[in-house]
């Protein structure tokens, strides 16, 4: 584990949404410097310029000048680092403009086009970390699941799978975390694909079948992976819960610090993942 904190200069983008507000939050709470900046949607700066996290001010940046003030704010913040919480249909153009600016970047948007957006990004050599899960344990719970794969292939095979996962209404699209347990799971045999997973979204299907608190149906993930047998008398059931937000942001503050730490090493490898985080120690 590293003895000291890395220099960083976090810039939060899409802090007009919750998970943005947390990712800010989260690394005000772990003292590191927050840049009063967040890029946003051209919706977003029509009635506003500006949006508060706690005490601070940030300045909205709309797609027609974030080239320009992107140029700007590297220079007054040499050690910058950007966290993309923004939305999937967004996912591609935002790679984009981070590879093209050659500016650190810590990724948790899921969606879009994963094998292409890795390609990208490892033949830019700009340094990232790239996750659909932030979630310290529960990354842990995917490389515990991928392992299993590797080590034991074919141990469930002649198993059924069923996978129900729950989000907010406003999550659109399948759960990445999903996916790539999924992945896991059919590497052990077991025919499935991500088409299948069951997505709930209603909010008294919610309550009632997933038991998610009322007070949890705008900020949850609940995932359920249900494992069995061709006839029936043996089941495996995997679960993991998730109320609100914090956990996702205290994961991508360490993320964050793990980054500045591999630049300041001036690290070969630019591009990594969360069990790299996992791996490193870089946790608080």
């Amino acid at each position: 584990m590293a003895s000291s904190k890395p220099k960083v200069q976090l810039m939060v983008n899409s802090c007009t949404g919750k998970m943005g507000q947390a990712v800010a939050e989260a690394a005000m709470r772990a003292g590191v410097e927050v840049v009063p900046y967040t890029l946003c949607g051209p919706s977003d700066t029509v009635d506003k310029s500006h949006v508060s996290v706690q005490d601070v001010k940030m300045e909205l940046v709309p797609p027609a000048t974030r080239d320009e003030k992107v140029q700007q704010l590297k220079k007054q913040y040499p050690n910058l680092v950007m966290v993309d919480y923004t939305l999937p249909d967004a996912i591609h153009g935002m790679v984009d403009f981070y590879t093209k600016h050659d500016t650190p970047f810590v990724m948790g948007t899921t969606g879009g086009d994963r094998a292409k957006i890795l390609a990208q990004v490892q033949a830019a050599k700009t340094y990232a970390v790239i996750a659909p899960n932030m979630g310290k344990q529960i990354v842990a719970f995917q490389a515990m699941m991928d392992m299993m794969a590797k080590q034991f292939p074919g141990a469930f095979s002649g198993y059924k799978l069923k996978v129900v996962e729950s989000h907010q209404s406003t999550k659109k699209d399948t759960s990445g975390t999903a996916k790539a347990v999924v992945q896991s799971f059919v590497e052990l045999g077991i025919p499935f694909d991500v088409s299948q997973i069951e997505l709930v979204r209603e909010p008294k299907e919610q309550v009632e079948r997933m038991h998610v608190p009322e007070s949890a149906i705008n900020g949850h993930a609940y995932h359920t992976y249900q494992l069995t047998s061709g006839d029936g008398t043996v089941m495996f059931e995997f679960q993991h819960n998730v109320i609100g937000r914090t956990t996702y942001a205290e994961g991508t503050v360490d993320a964050v610090l793990f980054l500045a730490q591999r630049i300041a090493e001036k690290s070969d490898k630019t591009l990594y993942n969360m069990i790299d985080v996992l791996q490193s120690g870089f946790m608080r």
